[in-house]
Parts: structure tokens; C-alpha cells; sequence
């Protein structure tokens, strides 16, 4: 009897990927993959191809600040109406097309600068494209756990992954090859011109029935007492909900280090393979479009894995595969310039990227309240995003002072503490009792 239920626990998860809005997710997911690559290890690659020092290069992870303070404007976005455009189109959807020409222009600014002569001004546009982008995930993210119930989580996170690699892919592999034969001006071009694929998904979606009601109620609000019941609802209560729950500081802790030896691995792993020999069609056509497969398989295998077996089992086996990824660069650093070994290496690391990524972005999806969508999310994902801007801008400083090998070991290790918060929260208790729930 238990394996007969155990079968139908899996075909139920599988069998959500049928919702016609899952295919919606998936969009959404390519519009918030393609600017992070382009500001993250496209961008690192053209730095080191440049000859600028690897310390340099790790604290151009900085760029990535927006992403881990967008909390501190997602109330604005959450609540507040563009003029004539939230009319027309609703708030989540005006505020998606705004951040992404926002966004556009960005990517145009920052392909046109000049690392070497004016890196000052390189780092801005990165940075404004950072901003634009986050503002975007604000929205998107907040659409996507809006518009599919709790048990469906586990689904739109795998395929909201899935959407978010082909992005990095387009960012990534996309922009090695045609870099191989135009300037980095227009392949920054050719991105910004992307940006409307994730521009015609939301001109394309319905503004979600909860954005509807709250408009709808907001519609006639004026003056200082309306100001006021704005700041409650937008700022105070998003949080004051949050603060509500049991062990809620540790949930927070643990929200910042689970992928943190991802992210210190990620900093440094194309400089890595442009150091010990690897040409970016190398890496194009192993990291980018092989290891690409992987992180397919990984995603959804990631989604169905919690609509399965639930949301704490979830997220130990994909930490410690997370781990045990990272180790395999170690491997590489030894065996050099192998291209059987790259295959191998990145095959694993992206398939526990897959994994992994759905079953946090699943984790966090739950943790939100209906309520305060927008801003409940930022804040988890803003603190998700410490981790691969200020906790890993180090990465460099420490790769230049160890060896690779010694590197990977030390990156491998920082997935220790995130694990260790995991262990606690399961014997509380409080680790994911919601989304547990959801799962079954």
C-alpha cells in the first residue's frame, strides 16, 4: 500500500505541469534569468578577458547590491499606481513594463562602456541594470505566487527555473558566441532587444484577481489618512506578519546561507576556466549549453521532488548534492584543461543547481503571505541575494591568495552553516510546516 501511494504522490506532482499557466511561469522565469547573467559571469568573462585582476572582478559582484535591498522599495511597487499606466493595464503589469525599459536602456549603457578606460562608469550602468532588474523580479515573482495555489508551488518553482536558466542560457552561451564575432556594444544590444520577449508575457497575462480587488478598494483613497493607511498596510504589516512567526530571525538566517557555496563558487568559475586554458566557445558550448540540460533536468526534478516527498527532505537532499557539486571543481583544478571532466563537472554542479533552486524558490514562495506578496517576497529573495553579492564579493580575494583547488574546498565548506540552520529548524519544527502542507 505505501508504494502504491507513493506512485500516486508522484504522478500528482508530475501531472501539474499540464496547467496551461505553468507555460506563463516559464516565461516569467526567462525575463528574470536574462539581466543577471549579463551583470554576474558574462560579465566577469569579459573582465578577465580584458586582463583585469581577479580581486577586481570579485568585488564587481558588488553590482549586484539592488538585489538584496529591493525590499526596501517593494512596497512602493506593491501599492502604488503608475499614473495613466496602472490604469490601463493594472499595477503588476504597469510596473513590469516600466522596469523593463528601465532595463533595456540599461543593458544598452552598460555594453557601450569601457571597462579599461572608465571602469567607474562601466560599474554604474551595471549597477543600473541590477536596479531595473530587481524592480522587474519585485513584480514577477509576486505575479507567479499569485497565480497558482500553494500545492502547484513546487511545479511553477521548477518551471520558473526552468524559464530563468534558457534566460542565463540566452545571457550566457548566447552572448559568448556572438561575442566571438561582434562587439560586446552589440551583444548588449541584441540582449536589451530580448528583453521584449518578457515585455509581450506580461502584456499577454491578466492582471491577477488579488491586484484587481486591492485596486478597486484603493481606487477613492485621498489625503493624510490615506497616506497613512498606505504606510500600515505597504510597509508595517508586510513585516509585522513576518515577525509573527516562530523563529522567524533563524528562518531569515537560513534564507541568506543556503546557497551561499553556490554563489561563492559561481563568482569565480569562469575566470577559473579562462586561467587554466578553457576558450569561451569552450565554455559556451560545455557550461553554458551541456551543462544547460542539466539544470533542466534538475529543475523540474526539483519541483516534482517536493510535491513528493515534501519541503524538509527536499531541501536536505538538495543541500548536501549542492555541496558535493562544488567539491568537483576542486577536481577540476587539478585535472586542468579536460574537456570530459568539464562535461562531468558542470553536468553535476548544474543539475544540483536545478534541484536546489526549486526546491528554495518553492521554500520561499510558501513563506509569503497572500497579503503581501510582493513585499514579503523581496525581503526573503533581497537576503537570498546577500549571499552572491556582499557574502561572496570575497571570492576573488580569497581565489587570489589560495590555490583553485584550495578555493573550491573553502566555497564547498560555506554551504556548512546554511545546513547546520537547516538541522535546527527541522527539530523546531518550523522549517516548512507551511509548505509541507501545500505539498500533500
Amino acid at each position: 500500500m505505501r508504494k502504491t501511494d507513493g506512485h500516486a504522490g508522484w504522478r500528482e506532482a508530475l501531472a501539474v505541469y499540464a496547467d496551461r499557466r505553468i507555460a506563463t511561469v516559464a516565461l516569467l522565469g526567462f525575463s528574470s534569468g536574462l539581466p543577471l547573467a549579463l551583470t554576474a559571469s558574462t560579465l566577469s568573462l569579459r573582465l578577465a578577458e580584458l586582463g583585469i585582476d581577479k580581486s577586481t572582478i570579485g568585488l564587481f559582484a558588488a553590482v549586484a547590491t539592488p538585489y538584496s535591498l529591493k525590499f526596501a522599495w517593494a512596497p512602493i511597487v506593491d501599492r502604488t499606481a503608475i499614473p495613466l499606466l496602472t490604469r490601463l493595464l493594472g499595477r503588476r503589469r504597469s510596473w513590469a513594463l516600466l522596469s523593463q525599459a528601465a532595463l533595456a536602456l540599461a543593458l544598452v549603457g552598460l555594453g557601450a562602456s569601457d571597462p579599461v578606460g572608465d571602469a567607474t562608469r562601466t560599474a554604474l550602468w551595471a549597477l543600473a541594470v541590477a536596479t531595473a532588474s530587481a524592480t522587474q523580479d519585485i513584480v514577477l515573482d509576486a505575479f507567479r505566487v499569485e497565480l497558482l495555489e500553494v500545492r502547484s508551488q513546487g511545479a511553477a518553482a521548477g518551471t520558473f527555473v526552468l524559464g530563468y536558466r534558457v534566460g542565463m542560457l540566452v545571457a550566457g552561451a548566447g552572448a559568448l558566441v556572438l561575442a566571438t564575432s561582434f562587439s560586446w556594444a552589440v551583444v548588449y544590444a541584441v540582449m536589451a532587444a530580448l528583453v521584449a520577449v518578457g515585455a509581450g508575457a506580461v502584456l499577454a497575462s491578466p492582471e491577477p484577481a488579488s491586484q484587481a480587488a486591492i485596486s478597486a478598494a484603493s481606487a477613492d483613497t485621498r489625503g493624510l489618512a490615506a497616506m497613512s493607511l498606505w504606510f500600515r498596510e505597504a510597509v508595517v504589516d508586510p513585516f509585522a506578519d513576518f515577525a509573527r512567526r516562530p523563529a522567524w530571525l533563524a528562518l531569515l538566517s537560513f534564507v541568506v546561507l543556503f546557497k551561499l557555496g553556490d554563489a561563492m563558487a559561481g563568482v569565480m568559475t569562469n575566470p577559473f576556466l579562462i586561467e587554466i586554458g578553457f576558450s569561451k566557445l569552450e565554455i559556451a558550448a560545455v557550461v553554458k549549453t551541456f551543462g544547460f540540460v542539466a539544470t533542466i533536468v534538475g529543475s523540474l526534478a526539483g519541483g516534482a521532488l517536493m510535491g513528493a516527498v515534501g519541503l524538509t527532505r527536499s531541501l536536505w537532499i538538495c543541500g548536501i548534492f549542492q555541496m558535493v557539486s562544488i567539491l568537483l571543481f576542486a577536481v577540476q583544478a587539478q585535472v586542468g584543461h579536460s574537456m570530459a571532466m568539464l562535461a562531468l563537472t558542470i553536468g553535476v554542479e548544474n543539475l544540483a543547481i536545478g534541484m536546489g533552486t526549486s526546491a528554495f524558490v518553492a521554500y520561499l514562495s510558501s513563506l509569503c503571505s497572500v497579503a503581501y506578496t510582493a513585499t514579503q517576497y523581496a525581503l526573503l529573495s533581497s537576503l537570498a541575494a546577500l549571499a552572491r553579492t556582499w557574502l561572496a564579493s570575497s571570492a576573488g580575494a580569497i581565489a587570489q591568495a589560495t590555490s583553485w583547488s584550495v578555493f573550491f574546498v573553502l566555497a564547498a565548506g560555506c554551504a556548512l552553516p546554511g545546513l547546520g540552520l537547516l538541522a535546527w529548524l527541522s527539530m523546531r519544527g518550523v522549517i516548512g510546516e507551511r509548505a509541507d502542507r501545500g505539498a500533500r
